[in-house]
This record gives C-alpha cells, structure tokens and sequence, in this order.
C-alpha cells in the first residue's frame, strides 16, 4: 500500500467518524457487502415477487382441469411436460405450473399473517414484562416459559387439533401462537436492558409518566431485535404451515393450491411422477433458506459490536 492511498482511506474513515454515520446506515452498508445477505435478499424478493403477481403469471385456474391431460391419465402414468403445461398434469388433470405458481401466494399470506399475529401478541407481552416488572413479569414469563419449553411443531400440531374443521385460518392461528413466546422472551429481555438506561432514568427523573417512559423511550430502542426475528420467524411459519398441510391439519379445501398440501397429495404418485413432490418440496426449502439467510445477516450486521 502506497503512500497516497493509504493517505486516502484514513482521510475517509476521519470523514466517516466526522459524519456520524448511523447506526442503520452502517447495517445497510455490510449488507450490501454480503454475499450471504445478497443471495437472501434475491430469494425473498423473487419469492414475494412471483407470489403477489400469481394471479397474472399463472395461465390457469388452480382448479380448473383440462380435457387433453385428463385423457392421458391412466393409474400408472401423469402427463408430463408438454406444450401449454410447462410442468405438466396433476393427478387430476389440472395445471400443475399454475398450480405451483398459485401455492407461492397462499404459503406467503399463511407465513407473513402468522407472523404478524405473534410479533404483535409478543410485543405485548414483552412491553408489559419487561416495563413493569415484578408480579406481570412472573407471570407472563412463566407461561411464555411453558410455551418455549414445547417443541414448536408439537406445540402448532396441538393448537390445530382443537379446532373442529381445518382451515387455513386455524393454521395462521395455530403457526403464530408459536412465535409469540420468541418475540415475548426477546423484547422482554431488551426492555429490561432499557429500563437502566441514562435517557430513561432522566425521564423518569423529570416526572414522565410511567406508559410515555415505555412507549417513547424504552420500546423504541427495543424494538430493533424483535424485527430482526421476525425475519427469521418468518421461514419458520412457512415450513410449519406447510408441516401442518402436510400432516392434514390445514386447509381442508383440496381445490386450493398450497405446497404443504401439494406435498401431501404428490405422496402416493411419488413411483409415477415423482416431480408433483419434488418442486414443492423443493420451493419451501429453498424460500425457508432465504429468509434465514436474510434475517442471520441482518441480525450481524445490526450488531455494534460486529464488524467486518
């Protein structure tokens, strides 16, 4: 290294210090450096992509079947390939590309409604623990205690079962009671790193009541991990969702494209067209992967102490 560049990074690294460079800021710019944070990013992004324009990409119906593939169906054979079906028949002579492109956007709504349910009912629960202490806190942690202490898909399994008919609503509910203790246990954790902080104690000290402290103060500079983990909750609700499909538990409707629910039906046809399993197996894999590589790398690149 010459004299004159070496002269140039230190004069950019003064400039940076002299900027204040922001915390976000920083995040942002080793995500941008990432390989690992780019090729989430990529898969996400194709995924929402493909599942919010479903709709328009996909040239049929999920349940519409087709006369011309319902004619090669015979109990040992499924169409395959063919011109105008890029993936073939189903077991029932409908489209299965269509099929598979309308499942992204079920398996999105189920993963990103269950996680909204239980980040929103952990935050509560972590705001009241972690604000009040005493009493609240004994009591909410103990029960989250309970609920962390069942293994997640035993714990989703369960809640599904208490309904009476399957639906895809029964599987929302039952994915995001699984990760309200996750979010609960985690803010309640940075709420109480808050609570001894030098901005609260002056506001307190100022006279500030009790819910402005927690809800200007402490749950603002809390929040930042609990939205980290909803990334990575986020590939966790789509593969128990598709768990729960799988295992009969979800929408009971078998007109509706779905991947766990694909997956199942493909079971017995795994001999005569093993790729009916194949793709959705392989989508939820790879979705699932993308957004734990993206919610990791966003995880390390919040972290202060990192660097890189």
């Amino acid at each position: 290294m010459n004299a004159t560049t070496y002269a140039q990074r230190r004069r950019k690294r003064v400039d940076d210090l002299a900027g204040g460079r922001s915390l976000t800021s920083e995040a942002f710019r080793r995500l941008r450096r990432d390989p690992v944070a780019i090729t989430g990013a990529v898969i996400v992004g194709v995924f929402v992509l493909v599942a919010v324009f479903a709709p328009f990409l996909a040239p049929h119906s999920a349940t519409e079947s087709f006369p011309q593939l319902q004619a090669d169906l015979r109990p040992g054979s499924i169409p395959g390939p063919q011109e105008g079906f890029p993936l073939g028949s189903d077991q029932l002579g409908r489209d299965f590309f269509s099929r598979f492109l309308l499942a992204a956007q079920q398996t999105l709504l189920v993963g990103v409604l269950a996680t909204l349910i239980g980040l929103v009912v952990g935050v509560v629960i972590g705001t009241l623990a972690g604000a009040f202490g005493g009493w609240v806190d004994t009591v909410l942690m103990r029960v989250t205690d309970v609920l962390l202490a069942i293994p997640s898909l035993l714990l989703a399994i369960s809640v599904a079962a208490l309904f009476a008919s399957p639906s895809q609503t029964s599987v929302i509910i039952a994915v995001s009671i699984v990760g309200v203790p996750i979010f609960a246990r985690l803010l309640r954790g940075s709420m109480l790193g808050q609570r001894g902080s030098d901005h609260v104690i002056a506001a307190t000290a100022l006279g500030v009541k009790r819910p402005a402290v927690v809800l200007r103060h402490m749950l603002p500079n809390a929040i930042g991990p609990v939205v980290v983990q909803a990334t990575l909750t986020l590939a966790t609700s789509i593969l128990d969702a598709a768990a729960l499909s799988f295992l009969g538990l979800g929408d009971a409707d078998p007109g509706r494209a779905e991947w766990g629910l694909m997956l199942a039906q493909a079971q017995p046809l795994l001999e005569v067209r093993p790729a009916l399993a194949l793709w959705p197996a392989a989508a939820i894999i790879v979705i699932a992967l993308g957004f734990t590589l993206l919610g990791e790398s966003l995880r390390e690149a919040l972290d202060p102490k990192g660097s890189r």
